[in-house]
């Protein structure tokens, strides 16, 4: 995850409240990479729940009325993590799924154990 997170847009405890939000959730810089941060994109306010622990990084993204599109969640990817490193969403077996919000989508990373990739070639041509 980025040393530098989005700041500007982190909620505090207080103002968690006032939105809704469970006021725990609120934080300030001394927290690190835990807390709500509210993030525009088009005219659209994303609610972004960020979490760590000894191996992953979770942003969770919501919206109020919709899921997150494809873009969205690459401008959080971008928000919250180094252009070089591996993010991913996770299917995981149906008998595992939680759905705590009907409009959240998840982004994962882990930090003891490096992604596996498959090949580029997969999917087509590098852009050049």
């Amino acid at each position: 995850m980025k040393s530098r997170l989005p700041e500007d847009f982190r909620l505090t405890h207080e103002q968690a409240a006032k939105r809704g939000i469970i006021p725990q959730l609120g934080s300030d810089a001394s927290y690190g990479p835990f807390g709500v941060f509210l993030l525009l994109y088009q005219n659209h306010v994303l609610r972004c729940i960020c979490g760590v622990d000894a191996f992953w990084e979770h942003v969770s993204v919501s919206l109020n009325h919709r899921i997150p599109t494809w873009e969205e969640m690459c401008f959080v990817k971008d928000a919250f993590w180094d252009p070089e490193e591996t993010v991913y969403q996770l299917h995981p077996p149906k008998s595992q799924y939680v759905n705590f919000h009907p409009h959240t989508l998840h982004l994962w990373r882990n930090v003891a154990v490096e992604f596996p990739l498959p090949p580029t070639s997969y999917v087509g041509p590098l852009a050049k």
